[in-house]
C-alpha cells in the first residue's frame, strides 16, 4: 500500500498470570519471543515503523521486537489504565501523522499479515475504524461484534450483553485499525465512566460513529487471534504453531512419518523430498536440504545438512555443523562447528568438534577430536579419503593428511602426513598365567574383608 501506517503494539503487561520473572512477550514460541512473531507479521504488512508500548523488561522487549527491518520506537506506559490509555502512551508517534494506525498486541504470536492487510484495506475504503474479529463456537467472555447493514455499530462486552447479543458468535480480537488523521481526536474522547475506571479502546466504535464516521469489522481465523495469559496457554500456542508449520512443510514436499513428534524452530528450513523420522527436534538455525534424511531421536540446531546426507538416529548436530552431499553422521554422534566432507562417514559414538573431515573419509566408532584444553579451543583437520580407526583421540591442534591411516586406539598428538600410517598406543604385552594370579589375589582380599566383619 502507498498509504503510510504506524503499528502500535501493546506489550506493557505485567505478566502476572504467567508467574514469571520475565515479561510475558519474551516467552518463546518455536524458539523465538512472542513479540518477535507479532513483529514478523507487522513487517510483512509493509509497515516500516512501529510504536512499542512497554512496561517491565522494556529494553529486552524492544530488542526482541527489532526484526524485519521495522523501525521500533519504545514508549513506556507507567500506569495500567486500560487499552485506550495504553495506545495513547504512543501519542508522540501518532501525532507525526499517518494515514493508518494499526493496533496489535505482543501476545498473539500466531498472527499473520492477512488480517492486518484486510484492516488497512478497510481504512483505504473510507472507514474510520476497522475491527478485526473472529468467529468461534465458544464465545464465552469475548466482546461481541454487533453489525447492522454492514456497519459495526458497537462492541458489547459479554457481561453487558443481552441474551440476543450473547448469541452472536463474531467476537472482538482486540486488534483494530484507526484512521490516522482522526486517531488522536478519537482516542482523546475515550472516557473512563465504567466500573474499573479504565479507558477502553473498544469505545472507539461508538465514538467514531457519533462523529459521523463509519466502523466495520473484518474476519480473521480464530487460531490467529489466540492470546497468551499463562503457561498452559503458552503450551497450546506452541502446539498450534507447530501444527501449522509442519503442515506447510509437508505440503511443500517434506515427508514426516509422525509429524506430531517433530518439533521445529521459527526459522527451520527443510527442502522437498527430505525425510524426517519420528521424535526429531530442530533448534534455531537448522537448514536441511532436499533429499536429506534425519533419523529418529536426533537434535539439530544451527546446522546445515546437504542433499543426500543422513543424520542419526540419536545424533546431535550443534551450531556450525555442516554436512556435505551424501555424508553421514550416525547413531550417538555429536558434531559441533565441524565440516563433514562429501561422502564422509562418522557412523557411531563419535565427537567431532572444531574440525574438518575431508571427502570420502571414514571416522571409526568412539573417535574424539580433543578440541578443548579447559581454556581455549583448537582445530583438527582430517584430509580426504583418510581412515581413523575406532577409539582414537585426535588431540588438537593436529592435521591428518589425505589418504592417511590412524590405527585403532591411538592418541594422536602430532600431524600425520598424507598416505602415512600412525600408531599412538602402547605396545601390547601378554603375561601367561598372570590373570589367574590377579584373580586369586583379588578373591583373597575380598574374603579377608568379609572375615573382618
Amino acid at each position: 500500500m502507498e498509504r503510510t501506517c504506524l503499528a502500535i503494539i501493546l506489550a506493557a503487561g505485567d505478566s502476572t498470570r504467567m508467574k514469571s520473572s520475565i515479561s510475558k512477550v519474551l516467552h518463546p514460541i518455536a524458539g523465538r519471543p512472542m513479540i518477535a512473531h507479532v513483529m514478523e507479521a507487522i513487517a510483512k504488512t509493509d509497515i516500516s515503523t512501529a510504536a512499542l508500548v512497554v512496561g517491565r523488561d522494556a529494553q529486552e522487549v524492544t530488542a526482541a521486537a527489532a526484526i524485519g527491518g521495522v523501525k521500533v520506537e519504545a514508549y513506556l506506559q507507567k500506569e495500567r489504565l486500560g487499552t485506550g490509555h495504553a495506545v495513547l502512551a504512543a501519542r508522540q508517534a501518532i501525532a507525526k501523522g499517518y494515514d493508518d494506525i494499526l493496533v496489535a498486541y505482543g501476545d498473539v504470536p500466531l498472527l499473520t499479515d492477512a488480517p492486518l492487510r484486510a484492516a488497512r484495506e478497510g481504512l483505504a475504503a473510507g472507514n474510520d475504524i476497522v475491527v478485526i474479529g473472529f468467529h468461534t463456537q465458544n464465545p464465552n467472555a469475548y466482546g461481541r461484534l454487533l453489525v447492522k447493514d454492514g456497519e459495526l455499530i458497537a462492541i458489547r462486552e459479554a457481561k453487558d450483553a443481552t441474551d440476543t447479543e450473547l448469541a452472536v458468535t463474531w467476537c472482538n480480537s482486540g486488534l483494530m485499525a484507526i484512521n490516522g488523521r482522526k486517531a488522536l481526536d478519537l482516542l482523546e474522547r475515550i472516557g473512563n465512566d465504567n466500573a474499573k475506571r479504565e479507558y477502553y479502546l473498544t469505545d472507539l466504535v461508538e465514538i467514531a460513529r457519533s462523529q459521523g464516521g463509519r466502523a466495520v469489522a473484518v474476519d480473521a481465523p480464530e487460531v490467529e487471534m489466540t492470546g497468551c495469559n499463562n503457561r498452559a496457554e503458552l503450551a497450546v500456542i506452541e502446539r498450534l504453531w507447530q501444527e501449522r508449520r509442519r503442515h506447510e512443510l509437508m505440503l511443500s514436499g517434506v515427508t514426516m512419518i509422525a509429524p506430531e513428534t517433530v518439533f521445529l524452530a521459527y526459522d527451520t528450513v527443510i527442502g522437498k523430498d527430505a525425510l524426517i523420522e519420528p521424535n526429531v527436534v530442530f533448534g534455531p538455525g537448522a537448514v536441511i536440504e532436499g533429499g536429506a534424511v534425519i533419523h529418529a531421536f536426533s537434535h539439530v540446531e544451527g546446522a546445515h545438512v546437504s542433499t543426500g546426507a543422513t543424520v542419526g538416529p540419536f545424533a546431535r548436530l550443534r551450531p556450525g555443523a555442516d554436512l556435505a552431499d551424501g555424508s553421514k553422521v550416525g547413531n550417538f554422534c555429536e558434531v559441533k562447528n565441524g565440516k563433514i566432507g562429501k561422502g564422509a562417514k562418522v557412523s557411531h559414538l563419535t565427537y567431532i568438534g572444531d574440525a574438518t573431515v575431508g571427502a570420502g573419509s571414514n571416522i571409526g566408532a568412539g573417535t574424539i577430536t580433543c578440541n578443548y584444553d579447559g581454556v581455549n579451543k583448537y582445530e583438527t583437520h582430517i584430509g580426504a579419503n583418510s581412515f581413523i580407526g575406532s577409539n582414537s583421540s585426535l588431540v588438537a591442534p593436529v592435521s591428518i593428511g589425505d589418504d592417511a591411516y590412524v590405527a585403532s586406539g591411538s592418541v594422536i598428538t602430532e600431524d600425520v602426513p598424507a598416505e602415512a600410517l600412525a600408531f599412538g598406543r602402547a605396545r601390547q604385552e601378554v603375561k601367561p598365567g598372570r590373570a589367574r594370579v590377579i584373580r586369586e589375589r583379588a578373591l583373597a582380599i575380598k574374603a579377608a574383608k568379609k572375615g573382618s566383619h
